[in-house]
């Protein structure tokens, strides 16, 4: 039996409460409590017949237990979840700038095969995938890390450890069952899938049909820039990958987002910052740059640094010269281990305290 409701469907549910004793017509209210309160079933104290909530509970005590929680001045939220088997994940709430509001950043795989040098999740190495019910679990505990502050998770990122387009079918039946309106009512645009650039994942999105956002890692304007960041580069040029985004964009009409980690002479130099330019050229895309959070020494030996507010701002302006739509991602948890993988990578440490 799965140990938590979200590896669950509304006729799977069904098909339970049948085999309880319990009428099968409780089941979607069974599942819209469930995603609304964040999986507290016992908190809702709604007018079920008698011992129902006490048997979900009982029977689907959920697969993720919260390991570590970490949270900032500024309130971003880290948690440190333990699977069923031991391993750990992690995810991240952030606050928006309205008080009610904040978003959820999932990860879709325990650790990462992409070998990109300057995250802390690859130097743990892939272990498996996620299940679409242990994604959906990470939603449902930041919704309640949320609920505790008074806000609500508005937007939801596929951006933590691991590369979802290697776990695709996991992601895509996590994305339905936070989006749609009987489950988690998150809705389609809210949601983005981020990709390091595989592009056969990228073409398998856009032919879902599915009014989700896409989000591309780049971090470099030229082929060989990026390949020593990230070695997925020495497979998909950028040229190929940025083709296959128009692709999704055309399809799905939704603006790409360019995500761009700015280190420190590595990649900020206002000559690449005109290289980007002319790459993008005049596509409908934005770019999304990123404020480092350093993470030690790199698989490669590498001390990457983030960027100074000075290069950093003269990168920004060269492309907001080039007509490319630009924003800075605020830098979550600085005070924290907020950078991908860091907290995981910190907690399995010898003699570290969980």
């Amino acid at each position: 039996m799965p140990a938590a409701l979200a590896d669950l469907d509304l006729p799977a549910v069904a098909d339970q409460l049948t085999n309880w004793g319990f009428k099968p017509s409780h089941a979607a209210h069974v599942l819209r409590t469930y995603y609304a309160t964040g999986g507290n079933l016992l908190a809702a104290g709604l007018p079920w017949p008698r011992g129902l909530a006490q048997r979900l509970h009982q029977d689907f005590p959920g697969a993720a237990q919260i390991a570590e929680r970490q949270v900032a001045v500024d309130g971003t939220t880290k948690l440190l979840l333990r699977l069923d088997d031991g391993r750990t994940v992690e995810s991240v709430l952030m606050p928006d700038f309205r008080p009610d509001r904040a978003a959820g950043c999932l990860s879709s795989q325990v650790g990462c095969a992409m070998g990109c040098d300057f995250c802390a999740t690859t130097r743990t190495g892939f272990e498996r995938n996620l299940t679409a019910g242990e994604m959906v679990e990470q939603f449902l505990a930041l919704r309640r890390e949320a609920q505790a502050v008074g806000r609500t998770v508005q937007t939801v990122v596929f951006m933590g450890m691991g590369e979802p387009m290697l776990n695709l079918d996991a992601v895509l039946t996590a994305v339905r069952r936070l989006a749609e309106n009987p489950l988690g009512a998150l809705g389609w645009r809210q949601i983005t899938v981020s990709t390091v650039g595989i592009i056969p994942g990228i073409e398998a999105l856009a032919a879902t049909g599915l009014n989700i956002n896409l989000a591309v890692s780049l971090h470099a304007p030229d082929d060989a820039t990026r390949a020593q960041l990230l070695p997925v580069g020495k497979r998909f040029p950028i040229g190929d990958i940025l083709a296959a985004a128009d692709r999704f964009q055309a399809k799905r009409g939704r603006p790409v987002t360019i995500q761009y980690c700015l280190l420190s002479g590595v990649n900020d130099s206002e000559e690449q910052a005109r290289q980007l330019a002319a790459v993008l050229g005049r596509r409908r895309m934005h770019v999304n740059l990123l404020r480092y959070n350093p993470t030690g020494l790199s698989l490669r030996g590498q001390d990457y640094q983030p960027s100074t507010d000075l290069r950093a701002e003269n990168f920004a302006a060269v492309l907001q010269r080039e007509q490319i739509v630009t924003h800075f991602r605020r830098s979550r948890g600085p005070d924290i281990d907020a950078a991908c993988g860091q907290l995981r990578r910190r907690a399995a440490t010898p003699g570290a305290a969980i």
